[in-house]
């Protein structure tokens, strides 16, 4: 078993403490913060555990106040509504005595439906394409900024692999369209909600830097304070995290120091899987006066 996977399940694997209390925690990193997607994924998890016979079709969160690495956090659930098709949670994340991150999840029983379409998969390279071996054949590789090289030589929870690598030398994207494909490390056990938890901690990574790619910047510019708001988030159809989704991203506005960014995750075969919405803050650090 590979150090990802048992990295991702730890993580994920929550404690229950009560009937609707539960305690996460965080991996030993050099972040002063805790991941966004971390608390995503482990409130998703949390608000799993006390519903039988259902996945959930969408969250809606918002960030409250930075997650501190160093402690646990509790996640409370509130059981709002159980219905004949829906059921509806509420979930609070503390640390300190305060609440640090708030989701919404609403819940749905399978059943079929009249309607049904999907926006089409962008042509991109596959992820055979953009593999460690294929990228550092490219003459740019060694030139590459540390964090882009670190997506392929190190071993992480989700694997990724971005499209438009020339973007991180400075090259504007004029439409703001950016594509990363995304898969966990390794093999996840068969539970639809397992996947789906794993999913919503992927989703928060690099969403907000599309908002970056029409300037030529990203979130990785140390001149940058980025920082997620909120985070919404439907599930479509099937699909399994350790086969490599496209998540394909894109920033309709940005102003008064905020993006809004939005995503859509297709598998492989062009199927849509999910959509995603985040808007955060855009802030530039202020340089001292002279």
């Amino acid at each position: 078993m590979s150090k990802s996977l048992i990295d991702l399940l730890s993580i994920l694997d929550i404690e229950q403490l009560e009937v609707n209390l539960f305690r996460g925690t965080s991996p030993q990193t050099s972040w002063q913060r805790v991941f966004g997607g971390q608390v995503i994924g482990q409130a998703l998890v949390a608000a799993c555990r006390t519903v039988d016979g259902r996945l959930p079709h969408s969250l809606h969160c918002y960030f409250i106040l930075p997650g501190d690495p160093q402690i646990p956090i509790i996640y409370e659930v509130e059981r709002l509504r159980d219905g004949k098709s829906y059921a509806t949670r509420r979930v609070t994340a503390i640390q300190h005595g305060h609440a640090i991150f708030s989701m919404m999840v609403s819940f749905h029983a399978e059943e079929e439906g009249t309607f049904d379409h999907q926006d089409r998969m962008p042509d991109v390279p596959p992820p055979e394409k953009l593999t460690a071996e294929e990228v550092s054949k490219q003459p740019f590789f060694k030139e590459m900024p540390e964090f882009i090289r670190r997506y392929y030589e190190s071993d992480r929870p989700i694997e990724l692999r971005p499209v438009e690598l020339n973007r991180y030398f400075g090259q504007k994207i004029p439409d703001g369209r950016i594509h990363v494909w995304i898969r966990t490390a390794a093999k996840l056990p068969d539970d639809p909600a397992l996947h789906m938890c794993a999913l919503a901690y992927a989703s928060d990574f690099s969403l907000l830097d599309a908002a970056m790619a029409r300037y030529g910047r990203t979130l990785f510019d140390k001149r940058m304070m980025p920082a997620s708001l909120d985070h919404a988030m439907w599930f479509h159809r099937p699909f399994r995290a350790d086969e490599w989704l496209l998540y394909a991203q894109d920033s309709p506005s940005a102003q008064n120091g905020r993006g809004l960014t939005r995503g859509l995750i297709f598998k492989q075969d062009g199927t849509l899987v999910a959509s995603v919405a985040q808007e955060g803050v855009l802030r530039e650090r202020k340089t001292p006066a002279a």
